[in-house]
């Protein structure tokens, strides 16, 4: 007890010199190293600041830059879209008209081919493969292959408006994109360190596995661009091909139109021609019917008119023979009448053959005159055929350019 009472120890003077410069020298040595500390925070408070403001500014720059990229492809878009919109209109309007050229073929195609069947009703002579049977086959045959061809037109109108529908939906789609990114970008760009709805955000500092690089991402819109432009160049071809087909097919159809036309009116006039010609020889063979039913009772009545003289003579020879005895002389009047009777015997039989020829002439006048009767209903017909049923139903033909 007495030990814990006892007095602390005393130093000597020179170590109390020692411990106060051992306390100046720790402290100063403390200040130093605290003095340096806070120089060198300050620096780097300093260097730390101007490379974050640096970094900043050019984060700031890049966004600004990526913008502008944004910007120059989204308006390429723009453009390429409106180009295409634009060309997929008007490449419409051309399928339009290739439809209507398309069903104003059905009607000259209808005709032609009535045409063809009411020929088929001609009959005897007339029913003959002429020329304007040959041009309406060939007729038949030219709006049939310009249906062909303005069908498979139409075809490739319609598939290259899918096309150009499809590259109108990649560049939309682009678009939409290229516009969201605009949006991200703009709202990244305008924020600072003063925005209030800045924020921590937690596993940001990474790259997205699904990401692109700047040269995929140039690339993908360039082919959308070159798509829409090989598009658009062909649709420009097509337009141009459907130009050439519609007035190069409305031309044939209007040519062979006009020759089957042509060829109807020479055929109808050298229809009338022959019915004319038939009317003048029916005419002729009546006017010689007339004369040789005039002929044959003119023989007839020359037949009749003989019995007298033929009787005469016949009763004179027969009234002779009763002369008597000697008086039964064969004399000049028995040899002449004997002469006489032959004389007239010979000329009844002739003009009896002769009215057997006139009388199978007449026949054959009449025979003649209903077989002329008959070829001219026969041109009647083909006339009716011709002139009435199809080349006023031609009429109505209209070939217009689309």
């Amino acid at each position: 007890m007495a030990k814990l009472l006892q007095a602390p120890p005393k130093f000597l003077p020179p170590e109390w010199h020692i411990a106060n410069k051992t306390q100046y020298a720790s402290a100063e040595s403390q200040r130093s190293r605290s003095e340096r500390l806070v120089a060198e925070s300050q620096r780097l408070v300093d260097e730390i600041e101007k490379t974050t403001q640096k970094t900043q500014s050019d984060v700031n720059k890049k966004i600004e830059q990526r913008l502008d990229e944004i910007k120059f492809w989204k308006q390429e878009l723009d453009d390429k879209l409106e180009q295409v919109v634009n060309e997929t209109e008007v490449l419409l309007t051309f399928k339009t008209r290739l439809e209507k050229a398309l069903e104003s073929c059905k009607e000259p195609l209808f005709i032609a081919q009535e045409c063809l069947l009411n020929r088929q009703r001609r009959v005897g002579i007339d029913l003959v493969h002429d020329e304007v049977e040959r041009e309406l086959i060939k007729e038949v045959e030219v709006l049939q292959g310009v249906m062909a061809l303005l069908e498979r037109t139409l075809e490739q109108t319609n598939e290259q408006i899918r096309l150009n529908r499809s590259a109108k939906y990649n560049l939309e789609m682009d678009l939409k994109d290229k516009f969201t990114a605009l949006t991200i970008d703009n709202y990244c760009s305008n924020l600072t360190n003063n925005t209030p709805d800045i924020r921590y955000a937690r596993n940001v500092v990474k790259v997205e596995g699904n990401s692109v690089s700047p040269e995929d991402w140039v690339d993908f819109s360039n082919v959308n661009v070159e798509k829409a432009d090989k598009q658009r160049n062909n649709s420009l071809a097509l337009r141009a091909l459907i130009d050439r087909i519609l007035s190069q097919t409305a031309s044939d159809m209007r040519k062979q139109c006009e020759t089957v036309n042509v060829a109807f009116k020479n055929r109808v006039k050298e229809t009338k021609d022959a019915k004319n010609k038939l009317e003048i020889h029916l005419a002729k063979v009546m006017d010689e019917i007339t004369s040789q039913e005039k002929n044959i009772a003119a023989l007839k009545k020359a037949i009749i008119d003989k019995e007298g003289p033929a009787k005469v003579a016949h009763t004179r020879l027969e009234t002779r023979t009763h002369r008597p005895n000697v008086e039964l002389c064969r004399d000049m009047v028995q040899y002449r009448l004997i002469s006489e009777v032959q004389e007239i015997t010979n000329n009844i039989q002739r003009l009896t053959d002769t009215l057997a020829q006139a009388e199978v002439e007449l026949k054959g006048l009449s025979r003649r005159q209903l077989s002329l009767e008959e070829e001219i209903q026969v041109k009647e017909n083909t006339l009716y055929i011709d002139e009435v049923l199809c080349m006023q139903m031609r009429e109505s033909i209209s070939i217009n350019n689309f």
